[in-house]
């Protein structure tokens, strides 16, 4: 019976228009210009011999895998040569990702063996330009979390309508005010006091809680009364810059900017420091930013106001909370990132973009579709009866790979572009 209803409510929903889609996870390898070898960063020495017992223990640390983030906005004089000299750094060291430059600075997540991955973080520490940049480190869980290396020049540093390299990013006073874990917990905490209460005093000041991320992002976590983007990538990102009367789909509008603090948050920082830019020239004074970001709060304070997991833009897609914690003791438990809140606290689970049933795992897939391929949550009920796809017009939609089991992930999309042995009829 229940079955039947579950089916009955499935087809009803199949019965509505196609939601937007989400953003690609895939990437477009782009070629490093050709530049001049000229930079203030240390000439890398060459790799010594090493003996047979020096390589089993080399070996021993490929093993463990991690993956590093980090980013500095700072003016960069050349920065064509600085991405020169990080190619070379990088020769015959095992490391994927994406890191790029530009005049505004660094923006890098790659994974790797700990030994090559820290030694890239290191060498560029030994900048005096970089000697300060907050180095984060998750579990890579299973080898890379990225295909290859990509390591560019690169006009904006995020993806942002109209670029960034016109925004004054590398002027502190133009950001967002940053605040420590510590600091943001307790402002967080204070505003929960403060909506629990009465009425209170109408002169006191307000807080804003800004998710300053995706959608999809917000559905499998997110921190408690921060209120879901109605932006799908952050190149339409537009709070604040609503010039309508009434718009309900930007939390900034008609905000009382001199009596309202507000607090920004996104993965690891950087969007938030880019946007707080915006908003300070559209006249927001009180504006402030989780150092670090999530991952960087959920390493320091843990799942406190937190609820569900993050997503990474990686192939991990998902981590609960404990696992930037425990990074330092990753690979020890058995329950590797299993895409579930390891909050005992949390009451909250993500929504099943089909039917809007609970899902059992925070980890999104996905579409079976070629020409789709949208990041959503699903049920196992409508994964089994779309046979992966996101809506019934995928389902009938020419070019299918094959439906695969758990939460693996489709190889990169070309390669079944023109291989119709692999497409579902």
């Amino acid at each position: 019976m229940a079955a039947a209803v579950h089916h009955h409510h499935l087809q009803l929903q199949l019965l509505l228009h196609r939601p937007p889609r989400q953003p690609f996870l895939f990437f477009t390898p782009r070629s490093v210009p050709r530049t001049r070898l000229r930079s203030s960063l240390q000439a890398p020495t060459s790799h010594l011999a090493v003996g047979p017992l020096e390589e089993a223990d080399q070996q021993e640390d490929k093993e463990e895998f991690v993956v590093v983030t980090f980013y500095k906005l700072v003016p960069v004089e050349d920065p064509r040569a600085d991405v020169a000299a990080h190619l070379h750094f990088l020769q015959g060291r095992d490391i994927h990702g994406r890191i790029y430059m530009n005049e505004q600075g660094i923006n890098a997540q790659y994974s790797g063996p700990r030994k090559d991955a820290m030694a890239y973080a290191d060498w560029l520490r030994k900048d005096h330009r970089f000697y300060d940049i907050l180095v984060q480190i998750s579990p890579a869980l299973s080898g890379h979390a990225f295909p290859r290396l990509k390591l560019r020049y690169k006009p904006s540093l995020v993806q942002l309508e109209g670029g960034s390299c016109h925004l004054p990013l590398v002027e502190p006073s133009m950001r967002a005010s940053p605040l420590t874990p510590s600091e943001w917990r307790e402002k967080l905490e204070a505003r929960k006091h403060r909506e629990t209460e009465a009425a209170g005093d109408a002169c006191e000041r307000k807080v804003l809680l800004l998710d300053v991320r995706n959608d999809y992002e917000w559905d499998i976590g997110h921190f408690e009364g921060a209120k879901r983007p109605n932006v799908d990538c952050f190149r339409s990102t537009s709070f604040g810059l609503s010039e309508q009367e009434i718009d309900s789909t930007d939390p900034l509008h008609g905000v009382d900017k001199e009596n309202t603090d507000i607090l920004m948050y996104c993965t690891g920082g950087i969007r938030c420091d880019v946007y707080s830019t915006i908003l300070r020239d559209k006249g927001f004074p009180n504006l402030y930013t989780l150092k670090g970001g999530v991952s960087n709060y959920l390493k320091s304070e843990g799942c406190a106001e937190w609820v569900g997991n993050l997503f990474v833009f990686d192939d991990r897609l998902s981590l609960p909370p404990a696992k930037f914690a425990e990074e330092g003791d990753a690979g020890e438990e058995g329950d590797i990132d299993n895409g579930k809140p390891l909050s005992s606290s949390s009451q909250w689970l993500g929504r099943c973009y089909i039917c809007g049933s609970e899902v059992e795992e925070l980890r999104h897939r996905n579409c079976a579709s070629i020409d789709c391929n949208r990041l959503y949550l699903c049920c196992r009920w409508c994964l089994e009866e779309l046979r992966g796809c996101c809506c019934s017009e995928c389902r009938s939609a020419p070019r299918l790979r094959p439906l695969l089991p758990g939460h693996q992930r489709y190889d990169k999309w070309h390669l079944y572009r023109d291989d119709t042995s692999t497409i579902s009829s």
